[in-house]
């Protein structure tokens, strides 16, 4: 089987790119999705409401090793494992740390280096360590610009503003914009309403967009 061509780093705002020694032996992906408790006085149960997709993670080790490099003098690790760890760092024109595109074989994953925990393993007679593991996270940077071009999003699907009149209720508002009075929660959420069952006539409400976890059945509703 051929084997699998390096893994590359690349600085995106520089283009400069470097292929790690060795290949990881695996690495893993990690996404989780975060969802926020919130009681509500008067309510039997808490309410559950998605908040948001937790960024995903990706998690490998690296091995770096100049024991063997050709010149006599045995170079010292720790130059090669500074050409990752240094993207820890704060970037002079960013103010940020670098964002990067990690990419071996069918993974392409635009990040940031979030950790990068170093364990010297074996030395040359001078002291000088000659062999590493990295284990390395990276973070996906999602640019907000980007997405909202790829999603296109429309600002009225986001969030839309209810005037209240003289009389309504937030089941019967809810009903006009989710067709289910019994979603009348994330209205009342969204607008920190300690007590839902007053509501003044030309109060300005947020109706916030769906999905939202049903409170009775825990469904997705979109």
């Amino acid at each position: 089987s051929m084997a699998l061509a390096k893994l590359q780093i690349t600085v995106v705002h520089t283009g400069e790119s470097f292929a790690v020694q060795f290949n990881p032996e695996e690495y893993s992906l990690s996404q989780e999705n975060n969802f926020a408790n919130q009681p509500i006085p008067g309510l039997s149960g808490p309410l559950v409401q998605f908040v948001a997709g937790n960024a995903s993670k990706l998690d490998m080790e690296l091995f770096f090793d100049t024991w063997d490099s050709p010149d006599a003098t045995k170079r010292d690790v720790r130059d090669e494992v500074a050409k990752v760890t240094n993207l820890l760092k704060i970037d002079r024109d960013l103010h940020a740390p670098p964002v990067l595109d990690v990419e071996w074989g069918s993974l392409a994953f635009r990040c940031v280096l979030t950790s990068a925990s170093q364990k010297f393993q074996m030395f040359a007679d001078d002291g000088r360590p000659v062999r590493a593991r990295v284990n390395v996270s990276f973070t996906r940077f999602i640019d907000a610009e980007q997405e909202a071009r790829e999603v296109n999003r429309q600002t009225a699907d986001f969030s839309k503003v209810h005037v209240v009149i003289e009389g309504e209720s937030l089941s019967g508002i809810a009903w006009q914009h989710y067709e289910d009075p019994r979603l009348w929660r994330p209205i009342a959420i969204a607008n920190g309403l300690l007590d839902p069952a007053r509501l003044d006539a030309g109060m300005p409400l947020r109706i916030p967009a769906l999905p939202y976890l049903h409170p009775d059945t825990g469904e997705v509703v979109r």
